[in-house]
């Protein structure tokens, strides 16, 4: 490894490490128990947890097949689509949470029309808390197992085709898992970053302890009144996404096996 690497390499990390570890010298430890035990804190942790496991799930259902198409159509509007899908990467979460709220509120074109025909109202519910977090997670599944879809190529999935199988039982058994680190790498991405969804969240969803209010709506809500309760919130934040990293990452990199 080149020695001039290195000093860039430890500024990264640092860039990185130092503002946790600032917190956790600003905490305040003697009543961290205290603080992330409190009704609104576990409230909160166990909504972000069940939310974000469902948003990564209609990650996977939906953002499996969509990186498939982006990866193997040879169609051009398929190509067009293609900046359409990464949109919410670049924009702004807090743009994202109006979009869908001028979509699906209830004088938007999706949610009158759901209103009208089921009664149905999306905007500050707990279903639009997954939705916000599925807008701004599923480029992120989609990216990854695009790459490994490309990567891995189509000669497998051709020679299975010579053996006589069809296309999908080529997909679903060739294919499939050969791409399961970029899937799983994936998939803790998606997990990681609904977990940690703030912008498109409060703007369509709103902050209702036990209903909409995640673990990064109360800290930005226990910032303005409470400052060593954020910290304490942030911090375990930081601790469940370690602990999703730390778990996932090397399953990922050895394929599952």
């Amino acid at each position: 490894m080149p020695v001039a690497l290195w000093i860039p390499a430890v500024l990264a990390f640092a860039l990185i490490a130092l503002p946790v570890v600032g917190m956790i010298v600003r905490a305040d430890l003697s009543r961290l128990p205290q603080l992330v035990t409190s009704d609104a804190a576990l409230a909160a942790l166990r909504l972000s947890v069940e939310t974000g496991a469902m948003s990564t799930l209609i990650c996977l259902l939906l953002g499996g097949p969509l990186a498939a198409v982006l990866a193997r159509s040879r169609s051009p509007l398929v190509r067009l689509a293609r900046p359409v899908v990464l949109l919410p990467l670049v924009l702004p979460p807090v743009v994202g949470g109006l979009a869908l709220l001028y979509t699906l509120g209830r004088t938007g074109p999706a949610g009158r029309l759901l209103n009208l025909w089921f009664g149905v109202t999306v905007p500050f519910t707990t279903a639009a808390v997954v939705l916000a977090q599925t807008f701004v997670s599923l480029p992120f599944l989609v990216v990854s197992l695009e790459g490994a879809l490309r990567t891995a190529g189509e000669r497998y999935e051709a020679v299975a085709a010579t053996l006589g199988a069809s296309p999908f039982t080529a997909f679903r058994r060739v294919t499939v898992p050969l791409v399961l680190p970029g899937l799983g790498s994936g998939l803790v991405l998606a997990f990681a970053r609904a977990l940690g969804e703030f912008g498109a969240t409060v703007s369509f969803a709103g902050s209702l302890q036990g209903t909409t209010q995640t673990l990064p709506l109360l800290v930005y809500q226990q910032r303005e009144v409470d400052t060593d309760g954020a910290i304490a919130l942030s911090l375990v934040l930081v601790v469940v996404a370690i602990v999703v990293i730390a778990v996932a990452r090397p399953r990922v990199a050895e394929g599952f096996r």
